[in-house]
């Protein structure tokens, strides 16, 4: 059974807020957002201010994904972490 979009925006947050908290994270977690930010962006249920936040989750997954420290790249994304997470709560 395929995830309704709210389910999805949920997983998102949760990653995101699992970064956020404990300052480390996975190539595959990495790899999770962005699957879910890819089915989020093509979802019109999806608000048009939460998608211009999802191209930003969508680079930083990519940047992870691909760094030689995730570690590092978390931490020094630690304010986007939660003003992300704030900013997809107030338009979700």
């Amino acid at each position: 059974m395929p995830l309704s979009h709210q389910d999805q925006v949920t997983l998102l947050k949760d990653i995101l807020n699992n970064h956020q908290t404990d300052c480390c994270g996975s190539v595959a977690e990495c790899e999770q957002l962005e699957r879910l930010v890819k089915s989020l962006m093509v979802n019109s249920q999806v608000d048009q201010n939460v998608k211009s936040i999802l191209q930003e989750v969508y680079n930083y997954s990519q940047h992870g994904a691909y760094s030689d420290d995730l570690d590092q790249h978390i931490l020094s994304n630690q304010d986007h972490l939660s003003q992300w997470v704030h900013d997809i709560d107030s338009f979700s």
